[in-house]
């Protein structure tokens, strides 16, 4: 029998890991139906092998079996009279430690987090390495254990300074950024490198959601004459501040340049995603995907939810929905994962489902603004105005007072007619902080003309498209000179609507009204003219942060009511 274990040796120093399943497997059959014929630590290390190649070739509930019994079969030697010190003897075999280690891994495979927390918490804390600390960590944090995770984090930085994804989990879990730099910065030949103190002040200020300050330090760190320029990761996390702040247009440029950069990079790609879905980009979507990118059950939590994104801008709801939940599966804090299949309920009208899936989100990132826009939508839509009026006033709170929470808790103030002046005075404070921010223009154009205030609402439109012209700009600029009489120039808004997006259902269903009105032909304007007002970097609305918060494909004109 020693001569079959040395080949299975072989076969394993080889990485014949197929070959080691199968033989390892007959090794075992012999052993039970023949007890003597191998060696208590033949058998040992067989079961760890065969636990080794199971977890390689993907068969985790294989490997999960033979570590465990590994683990008791080791058990049961050590409390044998005369073979406790044969077994302690032996150089190769693996230490339970590392049994366990890699008893974990199965247990995190197979979504048993519990057994795997249980399994490493069984290894003494004074043997835990960093490793074992750092695996705990992040099981930890995910099962919501913050004071452990913290604990366990400091160990693995005590022992290995430069650990930064412990660094970052630090910080995300509130720890000073004064006590993470100790830990990090506390060793005399790190304590010179400018940027690792840097780095660490970049991602203290965005957890403390000191957007402008995370972003100059970060922008610090890509400079020219910074050694880290055209890092791949450290633009990502600038791009993420630049989304979680609501400067879209620049997280989608400085994304794709990280892309770019290192295509195989997959951190940020849930962000880069719900951007073009926003934009409706369904080509840019596709291009997302690597072609080499196999879709098994093992995939990425950020590639699966840009496929769920693809499959939601193509209206396929139900297979978007699936590969949102795996993508939570996988990675159950993943905010944009969430929020995305949240948005595929809302669409499916399953708003009670939605409503959960934004929560879930917002318990996780209680900052962001996309799960309380989400939570909004889900209330309206059910009319309950006093639960949408709540979480927007909580958003408000939670962004600063932005913009786009302004403008969020001024569309549920809209609800009620009788709130327009409030709504009113909240646009135009979101227009003061940002005048080009379109939703706050939509919904302010609709106030004024609410009002009959159609001047004001032309002036405050024709602004807008001398800066940025998009189709629906053009569109509402055309119905207010409709109703102004003033068709002639109706005429001509509603075709520069039409060049810039041929599907404007609303500026095609305004030329007709108007032509319906006018039966004579010289009401239509021939096709050169307008063409002054289309701006060729503005041949679609993805860049005009339109939809910066829009999330679902489908609802182009939340901003814009039919009343």
């Amino acid at each position: 029998m020693n001569t079959l274990f040395e080949h299975l040796k072989q076969l394993r120093e080889n990485e014949l890991y197929s070959n080691v399943a199968i033989l390892a497997d007959m090794l075992l059959s012999i052993h039970d139906n023949s007890a003597g014929m191998i060696e208590p630590e033949i058998k040992l290390n067989t079961l760890i092998y065969y636990g080794e190649a199971a977890y390689i070739l993907g068969k985790y509930r294989k490997a999960e079996k033979m570590y465990s019994n590994a683990l008791q079969y080791k058990k049961y030697l050590m409390k044998s009279k005369g073979l406790s010190k044969q077994i302690e003897g032996q150089k190769d075999i693996l230490p339970d430690n590392d049994i366990k280690y890699r008893l974990h891994f199965c247990y995190i495979r197979l979504n048993l987090n519990d057994q795997a927390i249980q399994t490493l918490q069984s290894i003494p804390a004074r043997q835990r390495s960093a490793k074992i600390n750092m695996a705990l960590a992040n099981l930890y944090r995910s099962s919501g254990n913050e004071r452990s995770a913290i604990t366990a984090y400091k160990e693995v930085l005590r022992e290995c300074p430069l650990a930064l994804e412990a660094t970052e989990g630090l910080l995300k879990l509130g720890v000073k950024s004064t006590e993470v730099n100790s830990l990090v910065m506390g060793t005399p030949q790190l304590s010179s490198i400018e940027w690792l103190n840097l780095w660490v002040k970049a991602y203290a200020h965005s957890q403390t959601y000191d957007y402008p300050t995370a972003i100059v330090a970060f922008r610090q760190l890509l400079e020219e004459t910074s050694p880290l320029r055209n890092n791949s990761l450290i633009m990502v996390a600038l791009g993420e501040i630049y989304y979680y702040s609501g400067d879209v247009t620049n997280a989608k440029i400085i994304l794709q340049q990280a892309f770019s950069t290192d295509p195989t990079c997959h951190r940020g790609y849930g962000i880069m995603a719900t951007i073009y879905l926003s934009e409706r980009a369904a080509e840019d979507l596709e291009k997302m995907m690597p072609l080499n990118w196999h879709f098994s059950e093992d995939g990425d939590s950020e590639m699966w939810t840009a496929l769920a994104c693809l499959l939601y801008s193509n209206n396929s709801l139900s297979t978007a929905a699936y590969f949102a939940q795996r993508a939570c599966l996988l990675n159950p804090k993943n905010v944009e994962a969430l929020v995305v299949k949240g948005c595929i309920l809302y669409d499916m009208k399953k708003y009670q489902n939605a409503i959960v899936h934004f929560r879930e989100a917002y318990e996780i990132a209680p900052c962001r603004y996309e799960p309380h826009k989400g939570l909004v939508d889900c209330y309206l839509a059910q009319n309950h105005i006093k639960d949408a009026l709540s979480i927007a006033n909580n958003c408000c709170k939670a962004d600063n007072n932005s913009p786009r929470a302004l403008t969020l808790y001024a569309l549920v103030l809209m609800k009620e007619p009788v709130n327009n002046s409030k709504a009113k005075a909240l646009l135009e404070k979101a227009l003061n902080q940002n005048d080009t921010y379109l939703p706050a223009v939509y919904l302010l154009a609709q106030v004024y003309e609410e009002e009959t205030s159609l001047e004001p609402a032309i002036n405050l439109l024709q602004k807008q498209i001398n800066k940025n012209p998009t189709a629906k700009l053009h569109q509402m600029l055309a119905d207010l000179y409709a109703r102004s009489g003033e068709d002639e120039k109706a005429c001509l808004h509603y075709h520069v609507a039409l060049r810039l997006e041929p599907n404007n259902h609303k500026a095609n269903d305004g030329l007709n009204r108007l032509e319906h009105n006018n039966e004579t032909a010289d009401t239509t304007i021939p096709p050169k003219v307008g063409l002054s007002y289309i701006n060729s970097s503005s041949d679609t609305e993805g860049g005009d942060n339109e939809n910066n918060y829009e999330i679902a494909a489908s609802d182009s004109d939340h901003y814009m009511s039919d009343d």
